[in-house]
């Protein structure tokens, strides 16, 4: 099969077309033909040396991909050949084919296509299981994402707002803040204007999700109400700063996070169900939904990386694979 591989650590260009055996699905696992695959920001870690891919995963980039399953390892019964699925990968998903855990796969959703359900399960496991899951978001609280026109951030003001949140996010531009109040969420152009205050103001925070760190951390733990709770899930800034723990007794802030790639197969399969029951009957019912950036060839992976890397894209980055606009 060809794959894009990681030639070594490094820009975009270190990104190159190889030929790889077809892998074989092992006990557990489904093998699937792939359409389409997504594209990340741990992608460019994992190329740029940041991010090594857990023990026994593929050293191809891709988390995320949909396409047709072609073959089953031994105790797989959830599963046909033929069906059409969108897949959560450790990795590999940069390649025409890829192995993965059969309970980490879903369903395309209602109304989706193939070219959609590939951005989805990356994004919805990150999101749905620290919002909803470790932020425990409900119906009538403030929550602030930032990032907001990035993949995550655009699915999670969707599901805070399914859920009856008031929602906030942030980003760096008049197009981008165009794009959040599309979704129906306040936008903060966090190039003049203070979030903080702005939060403040409303109230503070109930929950935040962030994955810039660094400086945003402090003004995280300010913006919080009482009892608030941040989640992290990146530090595009750093993981290191100063910080008044004061602050976090006197309000009775809850300060997490996670990360999903190293998580085990039972976790994921947990989140995966919790999916299937409660996120994709939204999708189906259109109050959530995927916005794609761009599409490029699989050859063009280089390309697209480019394009995560300039912070430019409102949405989603999607290869496709087959080539054949399914």
């Amino acid at each position: 099969m060809t794959a894009i591989q990681i030639a070594a650590p490094g820009a975009a260009d270190q990104l190159r077309a190889t030929t790889r055996p077809v892998p074989v699905p092992c006990h557990d696992q489904i093998l699937i033909r792939i359409a389409y695959a997504g594209v990340n920001r741990p992608d460019v870690l994992q190329r740029s040396g940041q991010y090594a891919p857990p023990p026994g995963a593929s050293d191809l980039p891709g988390l995320e991909a949909s396409g047709e399953i072609v073959g089953m390892g031994a105790g797989v019964t959830r599963w046909r050949k033929g069906e059409q699925v969108c897949a959560l990968l450790p990795g590999g998903g940069y390649a025409e084919y890829a192995v993965c855990h059969a309970d980490h796969a879903l369903r395309i959703p209602k109304g989706l296509t193939l070219r959609e359900g590939a951005c989805l399960p990356e994004t919805a496991f990150t999101v749905w299981s620290n919002v909803v899951q470790r932020g425990r978001l409900t119906g009538g609280e403030r929550f602030l994402v930032h990032g907001g026109t990035s993949g995550i951030g655009m699915m999670a003001i969707q599901i805070a707002r399914a859920l009856g949140a008031r929602v906030f996010a942030t980003a760096g531009s008049d197009d981008k803040c165009a794009a959040i109040r599309a979704l129906g969420a306040t936008a903060i152009n966090y190039r003049d204007q203070d979030f903080v205050k702005i939060l403040a103001e409303a109230g503070g925070a109930d929950l935040i999700l962030d994955m810039v760190g660094g400086s945003y951390i402090p003004r995280n733990i300010r913006s919080l109400a009482q009892d608030g709770r941040l989640v992290m899930i990146a530090f595009l800034e750093g993981p290191k700063v100063e910080l008044n723990f004061a602050q976090i007794m006197v309000n009775r802030l809850t300060v997490t996070g996670a990360t999903l790639r190293p998580q085990s197969d039972v976790a994921k399969a947990e989140i995966a169900d919790r999916l299937r029951k409660q996120l994709w009957p939204m999708i189906g019912a259109g109050a959530v939904g995927v916005t794609i950036d761009s599409e490029f060839p699989l050859s063009e992976a280089s390309e697209a990386h480019r394009r995560m890397e300039s912070s430019d894209h409102i949405g989603k980055i999607v290869l496709n694979v087959a080539g054949d606009g399914a």
